[in-house]
């Protein structure tokens, strides 16, 4: 059952089903029901609604006339969202470097040590979550807002992608090492190095979601 003390109760259903769908507890093309969904939130329908328009909106769910449908995220969706990763991130990163913090370039040799230590007891759930936190804290740094709004939800959509990647493929460790050739990339303020290095990182995520996702 949802605990609403901090959102709105229609923004919470909204995002314990994006969730969902995201890490694959609902399926592509599974048929989910406004009854089911109330059954297994502890909710009334209305919030379910409200939240099932947005993701309707998104394309993450359709309305067919045998129910609504999971759509998910198609390999098509995949492909356009790591277009605009590599177009974006090499400039989201040199601007965290102009910008970054003493606070914040402190916190990311956190993450990383962090991540090499859960990825030695192989607890992949955090090291992806760990992922997340070095993104978003460089996506910040950028003081760029806007650019912010686009590629954080886009780290968030590839959710399960990344999982299945690190887990599938033995990724995680070469992804910290990524992680660390860019920190220290961002530490010097080498802005021809960092583009070539998230150029890298973002290249070989895409492949090992590919062969991750090869069936």
């Amino acid at each position: 059952m949802i605990d609403y003390k901090s959102l709105s109760l229609a923004n919470q259903v909204y995002q314990q089903i994006e969730k969902n769908i995201l890490s694959g507890v609902y399926s592509p093309g599974e048929i989910i029901s406004e009854s089911k969904l109330s059954e297994e939130l502890g909710v009334s329908r209305t919030p379910i609604r409200e939240a099932m328009a947005r993701l309707e909106n998104e394309k993450l769910i359709g309305i067919t006339p045998s129910g609504t449908v999971v759509l998910g995220i198609t390999d098509q969706d995949v492909a356009d969202m790591f277009t605009v990763k590599r177009a974006l991130e090499p400039i989201v990163v040199k601007k965290a470097a102009m910008n970054i913090s003493g606070e914040d370039l402190a916190r990311l040799k956190e993450i990383l040590d962090q991540q090499e230590f859960y990825e030695e007891k192989q607890n992949i759930e955090k090291v992806r979550n760990l992922d997340t936190q070095f993104h978003d804290i460089i996506y910040s740094a950028s003081g760029s807002p806007i650019l912010q709004a686009i590629l954080s939800p886009i780290h968030h959509k590839l959710m399960k992608y990344r999982k299945d990647s690190l887990t599938k493929t033995g990724r995680s460790r070469y992804s910290i090492s990524e992680h660390a050739k860019i920190y220290e990339a961002i530490e010097a303020g080498d802005q021809e190095k960092i583009e070539e290095l998230v150029l890298n990182h973002v290249d070989q995520a895409y492949k090992s979601i590919q062969k991750g996702t090869a069936k």
